[in-house]
């Protein structure tokens, strides 16, 4: 691994420090590239949260290709202090916003806002991806309507979910990640 890079936009090329110890996992560049490509224009002045941020690589990503903004969620403080130097190393500090906490402690609040796009990779083989699109689930307001969550796991993870307002879009396999693309339904 050549190490953690911005791959396109406005910080291309910034190298990207990673979070010490075993617990972060960052995405490979032909997923990030890959799952990038999916959103293409999108992206563009769109909200993103990435949630179980790690090192921050997939907002900053985001919000060098033209995301108007980016909030980062994890509880690890050590990687919260890397989120914050990769985003002032890319000069994209004033579009992001850090928040230390657990994932599903944050989204069991109500959303002062909805994203167009979030971000969940959590820790492998602990179902906190299952646990976190259905607490998405029960507060969809957290999801912009025609808003994606975006689920990175391991293929042997993957499981039907019964979901009241996502439905799985597309599934697109890398390699040992599987990239899983949940839509918001509009309501009735």
């Amino acid at each position: 691994m050549s190490g953690l890079r911005v791959i396109a936009g406005a910080a291309k090329g910034r190298k990207l420090k990673m979070p010490p110890g075993e617990g972060t996992r960052p995405v490979m560049d032909r997923v990030k590239e890959a799952v990038f490509n999916i959103l293409a224009d999108d992206i563009v002045e769109a909200t993103f949260l990435d949630l179980f941020a790690g090192s921050g690589s997939v907002g900053i990503e985001a919000l060098s290709r033209g995301a108007a903004r980016a909030t980062f969620v994890e509880k690890n403080a050590s990687a919260v202090r890397i989120i914050q130097a990769n985003l002032a190393a890319t000069g994209l500090t004033a579009q992001g916003r850090v928040v230390r906490s657990d994932v599903l402690i944050y989204l069991h609040n109500n959303p002062r806002e909805g994203f167009d796009f979030i971000y969940v990779a959590p820790p492998q083989y602990h179902n906190l991806w299952a646990e976190t699109l259905q607490a998405l689930d029960e507060r969809p307001g957290w999801v912009n309507p025609d808003g994606t969550a975006i689920v990175q796991i391991d293929p042997h993870e993957f499981a039907e979910l019964a979901l009241k307002h996502f439905v799985l879009g597309d599934q697109r396999k890398y390699g040992n990640t599987l990239m899983c693309f949940y839509e918001r339904q509009a309501e009735e």
